[in-house]
């Protein structure tokens, strides 16, 4: 499995509680799909530099967790037509070395 990190900007109109249940729906998500989550980090409301669907600011989430790479598509597939979701963005989860070639604490 890879460890991956997502990041999800979420409609303020559609997501009720400041997103609490959409955090909730993507943690049992991972874990149907065999992955486990790390940590979510809601980052709270921010405002777009532009309009995003005709909005001017959104709820931002930021999940770390670990998957098999197959079932990535799976998350984005989901997400693709879900009217909460603005924008979502999955990579890879690496952190930079330093000097000496360590990895940099988490």
């Amino acid at each position: 499995m890879k460890k991956y990190e997502a990041v999800f900007i979420l409609d303020i109109r559609k997501a009720d509680d400041e997103g609490n249940a959409f955090a909730k729906e993507f943690g049992e998500l991972i874990e149907s799909l065999g992955g486990k989550l790390e940590s979510v980090t809601p980052m709270g409301r921010r405002q777009f530099t532009y309009e995003i669907d005709k909005r001017r600011a959104g709820l931002y989430f930021d999940f770390v967790f670990e998957l098999a790479a197959a079932k990535v598509r799976d998350i984005k597939d989901k997400y693709k037509l879900d009217q909460r979701v603005l924008r979502n963005m999955i990579i890879i989860y690496d952190r930079p070395a330093d000097a000496n070639g360590n990895k940099l604490a988490d």
